[in-house]
């Protein structure tokens, strides 16, 4: 999920609360229970029910899009159960 000019998700809107953190990784389950606006429950339940993980990440650096079609960590993973331990 490329974003204009966001890296990742974040605990609030970095914009107007420089203290947010941003998350590495995210269950859709932690999208929905936090409240955090990265898209609508619906879609959030879809992706969740169709096994689909997501990156968010900003698509206004150069190079970006590539890195997460290659594996990179960037941005904000977001998956169904998070990383198996």
């Amino acid at each position: 999920m490329a974003k204009n000019g966001v890296d990742g998700v974040y605990s609030a809107d970095p914009k107007f609360f420089p203290e947010a953190q941003k998350y590495d990784l995210l269950t859709f389950m932690d999208l929905i229970q936090q409240g955090l606006g990265v898209m609508d429950t619906t879609a959030t339940s879809m992706c969740m029910d169709n096994d689909i993980d997501l990156i968010v990440f900003n698509m206004n650096e150069e190079g970006n899009i590539k890195r997460a079609v290659l594996g990179e960590e960037i941005g904000t993973r977001i998956t169904k159960e998070g990383l198996p331990a």
